[in-house]
Formats: C-alpha cells, sequence, structure tokens
C-alpha cells in the first residue's frame, strides 16, 4: 500500500439535497482526487458528512414550526441519493447529530480548555424583544459595513466573504420576524472563547512551511489575516440545537456550528475505524508521533468561502490539540455562479442537483463541472454549455472514437481484438502518446489541477480522432485487412488507456467502456498504468457511449426559483 491520503470535503447543510455549486466547489474536486489516489495505489480514507447543526436548518425549522432534527431527517437520505447518482464514492459520509460526533467535540473542547486555549468572557450578543430571544448571528441581516451589500449575515456577507460580528452590520434586523422596526437589541450573555492569538506564531511557522503548494488564493487570504492578527472568537451560543457544553452552568447553550462542523473531519474519521472493527485505524491517518512526524497528506476540499476555517481556525484547533496532523493543502476553489451571480439558496439562486441529474445525468453533469471548474477564477453555469460540451465532446470526440472503431472491429474482425502486424511511425506516436497519458494527467491531478488533468485525457481522444481520420481503415480495408487490423488494434489500445485516465472524472462512462473492451470486474480497481487490450480480445456488441442532447429551449430558466426539486 502506498502513502496515506486523507480526504476532507466541505459538509453541506442538511437542508437541501446539494445545488451544483457545492458539488463543483468541493464535493467533486475530492471525488476526482480520491478515485485518481486509490488507482494509484495510496491508502485513501474520504469522509464528510450532512452538517446538522447550521442555522440555515433552524430557521428552515422555525419557519415550519417542527424541531431542526426533523429537517435533518428529511434531507439527508436524499443528499445520499444524490451522491449515489452522481457517483461520489465516500468511506464515510455520516452526520453531526451522531453520538460520535457529539463525543469528539467534547473531547476537543476539554482538550483545548485544558491546555489552555479556551477562556470564558461576558459577550454582548444580539436579541430580538419581538421573538423575546437571543438570535445566532445568521438570524440577523443587514447592510455589509464592507461592501454594503444589504443581505448581509450577522457572521459572515456573502457577497465580499468578509467576517464579521453581529454589532458590525449597518441597521440590522431579525429575519425570523423579518422586524425592521423593533430594533435588534445587545444584551449581556457569557461565552467561551477560543484564544486564537497565543497561536499566531506556530500558525505563521506552520503556513510558511506548506504554503509552497497551495493556491495563491489560499495562502494570500490567510497570510493576510495572520498580518492583522487573530483575535478570541466565541465557540459557543445561546441556542438549544447542536452539541452540548461539557461545563457546569452552561446547559442552556451550546458550542457554537463552526467550531463543531470541522471537528467532523476527525469524528468521521473514528466512526469509520469502528466500523471497520478496527477503532483505533483512525490514528494511521491522524496521529503525529515523533517516529511518525506526518501520518498523511491530508487536503481539505472547500469554496473559496470557507477558507479562514480550515486554514486558520481548523488548523489552530489541532496545534492547541496537539499531535494531530496538519493539512497538507487547501484546494478551495471559487465559485461557480449562478446567471452571474452568486450561488444562494436562500436567494433561489441555485442549479439543484437532482434537477440536473434527472435531465443530463452523472457523466454529462461530472464531465461539464469539471470542464468548467472555478479553480483560479469564477466560472458560470450554463444548461446550455453543459449540452454543448457533451455533444461536442463526449459525444463529438471520446463516444464518436470508440464507437465507430469498436463497431467496425466488431463487423469486420470477427468481435475480436485484431492481431497487429508492423506499426508505422503515425501508429507508435499513436501508442505514446497512450502511455504518456497517464503520466501527464496523473501529474496534473496530484497536483490538484483537475481541469488540466481531463484536458490530457481529451487531447489523447483527439489525437485517437485525428489518427483515425488519416488512417482509414475502412478504405484500407478494401485492399489490406492486416493493415486495417494495425490501425484498429493500435485505436483500441489507445481507448483502453482512456478507460483508465478518464476514470477518475466519468466513472461510470469509463466503466461501460471497460466492458465494451472486453474487460471484467471494475475498471475502478485497475492500475493507473498501461496496460494492454490483448489481440484476440473477445468484444461484446458495440453500444454507443453517450447520448446526444438537444439544446435547451430558450426560454428555458438558468435556475431553480423554487425547491420542487428537493
Amino acid at each position: 500500500m502506498g502513502e496515506k491520503i486523507l480526504v476532507c470535503i466541505a459538509w453541506p447543510y442538511a437542508k437541501s439535497v446539494t445545488h451544483v455549486g457545492q458539488i463543483v466547489g468541493s464535493i467533486l474536486p475530492g471525488d476526482i482526487f480520491a478515485r485518481y489516489n486509490r488507482m494509484i495505489g495510496n491508502d485513501v480514507l474520504m469522509v464528510s458528512g450532512s452538517d446538522a447543526h447550521g442555522t440555515p436548518i433552524t430557521v428552515e425549522a422555525d419557519q415550519e414550526g417542527v424541531e431542526p432534527d426533523v429537517i435533518v431527517e428529511r434531507y439527508h437520505p436524499k443528499i445520499l441519493e444524490v451522491w449515489e447518482k452522481l457517483d461520489i464514492q465516500w468511506d464515510l459520509y455520516t452526520k453531526t447529530t451522531t453520538p460520535n460526533h457529539y463525543a469528539v467535540t467534547q473531547d476537543v473542547f476539554l482538550k483545548l480548555l485544558n491546555n489552555g486555549y479556551l477562556f470564558k468572557d461576558g459577550a454582548i450578543a444580539p436579541f430580538c424583544p419581538t421573538d423575546n430571544r437571543f438570535l445566532q448571528d445568521r438570524y440577523i441581516l443587514g447592510e455589509c459595513p464592507n461592501c454594503h451589500y444589504g443581505k448581509a449575515r450577522g457572521d459572515q456577507c456573502e457577497e465580499c466573504g468578509h467576517l464579521l460580528e453581529p454589532q458590525q452590520l449597518m441597521n440590522p434586523y431579525c429575519r425570523i420576524c423579518g422586524s425592521k422596526t423593533s430594533s435588534i437589541e445587545f444584551r449581556e450573555t457569557e461565552h467561551f472563547y477560543f484564544n486564537l492569538p497565543l497561536l499566531q506564531d506556530k500558525l505563521q511557522t506552520w503556513l510558511n512551511a506548506v504554503s509552497a503548494q497551495w493556491r495563491p488564493n489560499v495562502v494570500n487570504f490567510a497570510m493576510n489575516w495572520l498580518k492583522e492578527g487573530l483575535k478570541p472568537r466565541a465557540i459557543t451560543r445561546d441556542l438549544n440545537w447542536g452539541v452540548p457544553i461539557p461545563v457546569a452552568g452552561f446547559e442552556n447553550k451550546r458550542i457554537y456550528v463552526w467550531f463543531d462542523a470541522v471537528i467532523g473531519y476527525l469524528s468521521a474519521s473514528k466512526e469509520w475505524a469502528q466500523l471497520q472493527g478496527r477503532p483505533e485505524a483512525w490514528r494511521e491517518w491522524w496521529e503525529v508521533t515523533p517516529e511518525n512526524p506526518r501520518p498523511s497528506r491530508s487536503y481539505y476540499f472547500i469554496g473559496k468561502d470557507n477558507i479562514s476555517f480550515h486554514a486558520i481556525f481548523w488548523p489552530a484547533m489541532l496545534i492547541g490539540y496537539e499531535n494531530l496532523v496538519l493539512a497538507y493543502d487547501v484546494p478551495a476553489n471559487e465559485f461557480m455562479q449562478m446567471g452571474g451571480h452568486k450561488a444562494s439558496s436562500s436567494d433561489g439562486n441555485v442549479v439543484w442537483t437532482p434537477d440536473a441529474l434527472a435531465r443530463y445525468g452523472g457523466d454529462a453533469l461530472r464531465y461539464y463541472l469539471t470542464i468548467s471548474m472555478p479553480e483560479t477564477h469564477d466560472s458560470n453555469f450554463s444548461y446550455e454549455e453543459l449540452v454543448r460540451f457533451n455533444n461536442d465532446e463526449l459525444v463529438g470526440v471520446f463516444g464518436n472514437a470508440a464507437h465507430r472503431v469498436l463497431t467496425f472491429t466488431h463487423k469486420n474482425y470477427g468481435a475480436t481484438v485484431p492481431t497487429p502486424g508492423e506499426f508505422t511511425a503515425e501508429d507508435k506516436a499513436l501508442l505514446e502518446i497512450s502511455h504518456n497519458v497517464f503520466e501527464l494527467s496523473g501529474k496534473a491531478i496530484a497536483a490538484v489541477k483537475l481541469r488540466e488533468g481531463l484536458a490530457e485525457s481529451m487531447n489523447a481522444a483527439r489525437a485517437i480522432n485525428k489518427y483515425i481520420d488519416e488512417q482509414a481503415p475502412w478504405k484500407v480495408m478494401k485492399t489490406d485487412k492486416q493493415r486495417a487490423g494495425t490501425v484498429l488494434y493500435t485505436v483500441i489500445q489507445a481507448l483502453g488507456a482512456l478507460r483508465i485516465t478518464l476514470t477518475p472524472y466519468i466513472p461510470a462512462a469509463a466503466q461501460r467502456l471497460h466492458e465494451l473492451l472486453g474487460f471484467s470486474g471494475l475498471v475502478k480497481d485497475t492500475p493507473w498504468q498501461f496496460a494492454e487490450v490483448l489481440a484476440g480480445q473477445a468484444l461484446p456488441e458495440p453500444k454507443p457511449l453517450f447520448t446526444k442532447f438537444d439544446p435547451p429551449a430558450a426560454a428555458e430558466p438558468e435556475t431553480a426559483k423554487t425547491e420542487a426539486a428537493k
């Protein structure tokens, strides 16, 4: 077994079935990366789960007049259905309401407290006199003091990404009652704070050591935070939904969601180990010892609005806890916008993942989201572009090459791979491309340049089409069947390479091609290396790999304005 790779993927709130912005931001990149690492022989642990304690869940519960767990239990199974249809290969996808997660979160809390990194202090908390209750930060809306966006939340502005405190908002109001006439009051309470300034120097040392392989936007964001100077941050709130605080006198408060959600990576790893019947196996990925200072390379796949939590807060918590592995990389993606605006389920500006899957299936959606992935700058979702990429590239380039060659071979060579004759320079050139694509695509994926990795495979597919057009085996067949057979054998080898290198990206289609080339078993279990499709291997009846789609109707909306798809 190779190196241990820990793939941690941002936890979506259990209040919807996910939208494509969440998929392209963290879920799909993590899955592609994990699949590749499994194929090269690394020992991968990929975990995440449904965040059950977020304010969006309690807001929806309040609106419906139900307990928050009703919302969680409504959506968590539906999210699992999305993962199955999208071919996401988890080691464990759990949720933050498990007894295991509560226990691990409380353990981290107490360890940080005992190590001197938590302290109690009085606080001024927002209170709505109309509803007669303290408000969580996201229950408050107002004008951002930084960019003046009118619907900034009490913890963060979705428009500019600036982290906020409720009292910083201009003209704040309660999102529950919506009253702008009854002013938000700020009343005294008591909370626990994470003393981040005590960890600033250690964070700086760590960031200096690891930032060389990080994306510039992530490094710059984290370094700017440190340059401004870290401040203590509250980790408890006045509410009754969430992980209980294991300290007397705080029975009516809960651990704040930002603190418990990032602990989910550790708690999910421990839950996975328990389910394997090896309760201590999580240590193989997490526990730092003098003999093993880096037990794993850990990657955190997130959107750019979560950089502060994964490049500052969670590493600080791990340092404070002691002897737990820190992130090797935090490959945060930019945003995939909808209609030129940030995706927002609260504003209805989203494309729900089940809608996209029902219309076009997992192959087309995975391919389009990868080829337009916002790795370095924002991108924009478009059904028209999804259809164009499917028709022009999956069908027109990759699928076309596979279908016409396999159909011709099946018809003229007894449904078996032809035995080649002497190879020409052109044959050798395509075979060389088919060998090299493993290194080129693999190197890009390993560096979390996923678009580049996909492009390398599609370049090889284009080379196949060019070769077929130039060699024209259907013409050569009339005068030299041996030579035509050599051409077909060469193309089949190239297709055999792509069934492997495209597996991380479009696993269902790669499996279909695997079977059309006469292989049994699962292509995802095939090593990441060139493997000959043997002459004489039987080929089943050819079938098209992909379906060509009609363009969407001109009047079709880009985003779903309701949550009917849920």
